[in-house]
């Protein structure tokens, strides 16, 4: 077993004996590319999504140094028609650009270094075919393919990582894009591989408005064409692991969920929920996993109306993004849409392509983004999201005055958010300042009740022992009409089938005064 070529399929054997679920097929859209004009592909997206997973996969699937047909034999890919054709039928070269960051990160000739060990481990592979003074690792490909008749397939996992470390002009950084340009650009490309597979977080940089390599067919969290269905879990993979594991799916839905990628309408992100799954019980691991300080740098930039857009997300909401300027670069960020597109890509926020729109996909990415905005030092949200805790139990105790003074000092403290005077803003500060009802509830906002929809509706959630609460907002009204209101449209008749104890809420604030009153009542049986 080799380090770069020959790595034979030891690695997905591990996948194999651990909690695997199958996505095999992805090898099948990659099949259909070989020997075509897209035989390059470049497939990205967010941390611990299952990047390097894939490329495992495809290494045990395509490398002729070794037998696999057993490892795949019981998952969906046998069952392919091209299954047969391709399998342990190339050698494969497999490089993980992170390993040769971990050693020559402040190297600026570690291209020099990645092609002299290349060509040292392949020239191992084939000792009878040796190297000529002045070549390269393409000339010794090439000298390889054109004696043996087969043609390499080429993986490189996370080759973005030597992006992410060198700046922009820097020698390393150039000499790596004309590597790349000289591997996979160049007229001899076709003759020495049947198929490239790179892996990373970003798309391929663009200079101007051209991609660096613009022969690689890219899948993205933008744009995951036909692999979307392979870039996460499914509802029913995850339904599937829930019922295995005897865990509440609608738990591991509401945690890890919310994701749309492509056409696909529902992603989990799959590292958390088998780390959910092994642990037993729903939590974010998402900050064991990535990068807090990039996400708390990002939102920290005084792009207009970026904080405004956070903080709407935060409360529920969906924001229009273009995501088509960024160039793919983490050091080139220019615009509100750069920072947004940037978080699309690194997972914290989803992209709906058809509207244009991004958003926070589920409850444990919301934590995250919460804690960032506090790291920022962002006062109104901030002072809310700390506060939220204590204004949910001072809404279950009934005291009105404590919650009149917390939602004033909320709605008054940032008028930034859409406007003072409308009834959306008052919206957006409720959202923010019960954030922590999250944790024990179902939120929704405008719920339909059968006749007319209830603003805010808390369904507490399984064994959570606490009264649900149906919120009317008013404006320039007495809070006793939205009491009256709830009854005579008799909102709760729908939510008592989910709860017992029932929390009427009507909060309404004054115009002109500016004043917010707060009227709780608890239903009837």
């Amino acid at each position: 077993m080799g380090i770069f070529i020959n790595r034979g399929n030891a690695d997905f054997q591990r996948i194999r004996n651990s909690e695997y679920v199958d996505k095999t097929e992805l090898i099948s859209v990659v099949n259909r590319t070989l020997f075509t004009e897209q035989s390059m592909s470049c497939v990205t997206r967010c941390r611990r999504f299952g990047k390097s997973m894939a490329a495992k996969m495809l290494c045990a699937y395509y490398d002729d140094s070794c037998d696999s047909r057993n490892l795949f034999a019981d998952l969906k890919i046998a069952q392919d028609a091209s299954f047969e054709k391709h399998l342990n039928k190339y050698p494969v070269i497999y490089l993980d650009m992170t390993d040769f960051i971990t050693r020559f990160k402040n190297d600026d000739s570690i291209v020099s270094h990645i092609d002299r060990e290349v060509r040292a481990g392949i020239q191992i592979a084939f000792p009878d075919i040796p190297s000529e003074e002045g070549d390269d690792l393409m000339a010794l490909l090439l000298r390889i393919v054109l004696k043996t008749g087969k043609p390499f397939f080429f993986i490189i996992d996370e080759w973005d990582a030597i992006c992410r470390e060198f700046l922009p002009g820097s020698k390393g950084m150039d000499s790596y894009v004309n590597w790349l340009r000289r591997m996979f650009k160049s007229v001899s490309a076709n003759t020495a591989f049947a198929g490239v597979y790179m892996t990373g977080i970003l798309p391929i940089k663009k200079y101007q408005t051209q991609s660096a390599l613009n022969n690689f067919l890219e899948y993205s969290m933008v744009e995951p064409r036909k692999m979307a269905h392979y870039f996460g879990f499914t509802k029913d993979e995850v339904r599937q692991l829930a019922e295995k594991h005897q865990m509440d799916f609608t738990e591991l839905e509401r945690w890890y969920d919310g994701y749309q990628i492509g056409d696909e309408p529902s992603m989990f992100n799959p590292n958390s929920v088998m780390q959910a799954v092994d642990v037993g019980r729903c939590r974010s691991y998402w900050g064991a996993t990535a990068t807090f300080n990039s996400i708390s740098d990002y939102i920290g930039m005084n792009f207009e109306g970026l904080k405004d857009d956070i903080v709407k997300m935060l409360a529920g909401g969906r924001c229009i993004v273009d995501p088509t300027g960024f160039q793919n670069d983490l050091s080139e960020i220019h615009s509100r849409d750069d920072v947004l597109t940037v978080l699309i890509h690194l997972g914290y926020l989803s992209y709906e392509w058809r509207e244009s729109e991004c958003y926070i996909p589920n409850f444990e990415v919301a934590g995250e983004m919460a804690n960032a905005v506090k790291a920022n030092h962002w006062k109104y949200v901030s002072d809310a999201l700390q506060q939220s805790r204590q204004l949910l139990q001072d809404t279950i105790n009934g005291d009105e005055g404590a919650v009149e003074l917390a939602l004033a000092d909320a709605h008054s403290s940032d008028t930034s958010i859409l406007s003072y005077n409308d009834e959306n803003s008052l919206a957006c500060v409720l959202s923010i300042a019960y954030y922590y009802a999250r944790a024990d509830y179902h939120v929704h906002r405008e719920y339909a009740t059968g006749k007319g929809f209830a603003d805010f509706v808390m369904i507490p959630r399984k064994n959570v022992s606490k009264p649900a609460l149906v919120i009317e907002l008013k404006k320039d009204k007495d809070a006793r009409t939205g009491i009256d209101q709830i009854k005579e449209r008799n909102y709760p008749q729908k939510i008592a089938e989910y709860t017992g104890d029932i929390l009427l809420v009507a909060i309404t604030y004054d115009r002109d005064t500016k004043q917010h009153t707060c009227r709780i009542e608890r239903l009837e049986k």
